[in-house]
């Protein structure tokens, strides 16, 4: 083999090599949830998903309810996950585990938000949805409770309540009407089995600003 045959195969493998680790990372970066995605939360022990509509509550703080839908593909059910009001996360960036963050309602931009109200099925504590245009104030703070380093997709994780320290949950209550069988969301004081929730359905945002389509969207 001569010496350009060998210069040749030498700058074929590095270039190998570097499309493998571009591929590795780009590969690396969509296994998580980022800033800016919007998603659909499925609780795990109860297979409904995080919800909300432009009804309110008939107790408690009387803000916009919070329940949990069986229906996979109502559009009530995504969530933009943002920054917290005093540190805005960049766009595409990796949530990390221990991470603050709001979860915004995509249709009609009130956050999750927590308080000391009785929920009014189980009694623990109300979840609702609060604010104008995504701008509400401290009690939209939830941390993402996760083992890892960054919030991966396939995990299953909790969110803890900032401000209060409850545990965003599914214990099966079921509404009647006017949102008969929708499932009952509120904050428990421990972490259980009833507080695990995945990202099913979304639009994920990457570092480069380039949305990444997931399932229905």
């Amino acid at each position: 083999m001569g010496p350009f045959r060998v210069i040749s195969v030498f700058l074929d493998l590095i270039l190998v090599c570097l499309m493998f680790v571009q591929c590795g990372a780009r590969d690396l970066d969509s296994s998580y949830v980022t800033c800016g995605s919007l998603v659909k939360l499925l609780n795990t022990r109860h297979s409904v998903r995080l919800h909300s509509h432009d009804v309110k509550y008939g107790s408690g703080s009387g803000q916009q309810s919070v329940t949990g839908v069986d229906l996979a593909d109502d559009a009530n059910s995504y969530w933009r996950i943002r920054g917290k009001p005093d540190k805005v996360c960049q766009r595409g960036e990796p949530i990390r585990c221990g991470q603050a963050i709001r979860i915004t309602h995509m249709k009609t931009g009130r956050n999750l938000h927590s308080h000391h109200f009785s929920s009014p099925l189980s009694n623990h504590q109300e979840v609702s949805a609060f604010g104008e245009n995504g701008e509400g104030d401290d009690l939209d703070v939830w941390s993402v409770q996760c083992s890892a380093t960054y919030w991966e997709r396939d995990d299953a994780v909790r969110f803890k309540h900032v401000a209060t320290e409850v545990f965003l949950s599914v214990t099966g209550e079921q509404y009647g009407q006017p949102i008969r069988g929708q499932r009952e969301v509120h904050g428990m004081p421990s972490p259980n089995q009833h507080n695990y929730w995945k990202v099913m359905e979304g639009v994920f945002i990457q570092p480069s600003s380039d949305p990444v389509r997931h399932d229905e969207l």
